[in-house]
């Protein structure tokens, strides 16, 4: 598509919707930034947006006659793509684009592209570090915290880009084509955004709508709709699994990752080498090597770089010791899938702090992993009530609600006994409490830093 000297609309003044404007001045583009968010400070977003790119800023909403004079539209990752001047642009026949199709079309390398509900964050940053030991000009970006425009004007024909893909981005991707792609896992998330679990599967399952006979999908071979996709793809298809030996991909066989091919197995690593614990973490861990060997990593990089590798921040994240309580930071856990893999990663009794933004998610399976394992379930936030009622109807009343996360993490220390654990896995978003996950994280451990104080 061309964007060259056209009129283009960039929604979300956020930090990759600053970045699209960086990469569409670098061709002369007309650039209109705009939010829909009326209370922020018009000159603060001026300031932010690159010297030299001469962007007009917009607070509220653009009327339909300037709605007329836009080539194209740019959505940052946030915003709904059903919202109603969206649909009228769309109407209009205006093409949207995503900051992950804006960024593509200036990409001149290879991209390996990781999505799924749960994981992508461990997986991208392992993946990034096995690619980066093997080829330096290589960039981590995406979700993990670096917008791909970002970065995407640096590429070359031969560096490689690791992207962390999320479904709301792959909902507006057209010609974007990864050399490697890799589909997690697939369960309930984001229905307040996609409304459907078969739309956000869909979303999901573009990551590999233009790859063909050249290019790699790396899939969950325990995930039933993952598995049954994997037989309609055009693509050369490599699966992992955590349950079971395959003749063909990746599996966890006693102590070891192995690799199989026509039935001939290979030693990857052992676990025990590893710096992360947990069945989630080593189909991570198998799904980094399988993507980092379909760009040409040799074995001995691979090997060195997943037993150097350190759990990303806040997802299980030991914080620390006081009086012979430990403080683990899972913020990360934005989901009851994902909170369910902090539950199991606990070895000991445990006080869990719950609760956050309603993303309409059930939490049926969230509480049934307790296992008896949960003392204490501290919950905060829109659905704390939502989460109280579930946990009662399956036999768990030991809940106690507060108002903020300080009021959490103090509650959680005079519960917990020595030996015991605190565990922050909210199995909810952050947002109406805070910006992201990561300020959650960081407030949680600033708060218990403080409890000796």
């Amino acid at each position: 598509m061309e964007l060259k000297n056209k009129n283009i609309l960039v929604v979300g003044s956020g930090i990759s919707g600053i970045a699209a404007t960086q990469i569409l001045g670098t061709i002369n583009a007309s650039i209109t930034l705009l939010d829909g968010n009326t209370k922020l400070n018009k000159e603060v977003i001026e300031r932010q947006i690159p010297e030299g790119i001469d962007a007009k800023v917009v607070l509220g909403e653009v009327t339909k006659e300037q709605m007329a004079a836009f080539d194209a539209v740019v959505l940052s990752p946030g915003v709904p793509t059903d919202l109603p001047f969206i649909n009228e642009f769309r109407a209009m026949g205006t093409p949207i684009l995503g900051e992950i199709e804006l960024a593509y079309l200036f990409e001149k390398g290879t991209v390996v592209a990781i999505t799924g509900t749960n994981g992508k964050t461990t997986t991208t940053a392992l993946t990034g570090q096995i690619i980066k030991a093997y080829n330096e000009k290589t960039a981590v970006v995406g979700n993990i915290g670096l917008p791909y425009t970002s970065k995407v004007l640096e590429s070359e024909e031969d560096s490689i880009t690791v992207a962390e893909v999320s479904s709301f981005q792959l909902e507006t991707v057209k010609t974007f084509k990864p050399k490697v792609s890799a589909i997690l896992n697939l369960t309930p998330d984001h229905l307040n955004r996609h409304h459907t679990m078969e739309a956000y599967i869909e979303a999901k399952c573009n990551v590999t709508m233009n790859q063909t006979e050249e290019d790699t999908c790396v899939l969950n071979y325990e995930d039933e709709v993952l598995r049954k996709f994997g037989e309609t793809l055009k693509c050369k298809v490599v699966y992992f699994s955590s349950a079971r030996k395959l003749e063909n991909g990746y599996y966890v066989n006693g102590d070891n990752i192995c690799f199989a091919a026509d039935g001939k197995e290979e030693v990857v690593v052992n676990v025990h080498e590893l710096q992360v614990l947990g069945k989630h973490n080593y189909e991570n861990v198998m799904a980094a090597v399988a993507m980092a060997k379909a760009v040409g990593v040799d074995d001995e990089t691979i090997h060195k770089a997943v037993t150097s590798f350190h759990a990303v921040e806040h997802r299980i994240e030991y914080v620390t010791e006081v009086n012979g309580v430990k403080y683990y930071n899972d913020s990360k856990g934005t989901n009851p899938d994902a909170a369910i893999k902090g539950i199991q990663a606990m070895n000991r009794k445990t006080v869990l702090i719950g609760g956050g933004y309603d993303k309409e998610s059930k939490y049926d399976e969230w509480i049934e992993s307790f296992d008896g394992k949960v003392k204490k379930l501290i919950l905060l936030g829109q659905t704390k009530e939502k989460i109280a009622e579930c946990a009662k109807e399956h036999g768990f009343e030991d809940i106690q609600f507060v108002d903020t996360l300080k009021e959490a993490v103090d509650t959680a220390a005079s519960i917990a006994d020595d030996g015991e654990c605190v565990l922050l896995s909210p199995a909810c978003a952050s947002w109406g409490m805070f910006k992201n996950y990561e300020e959650r994280g960081e407030m949680f451990k600033q708060y218990v830093s403080e409890l000796n104080k």
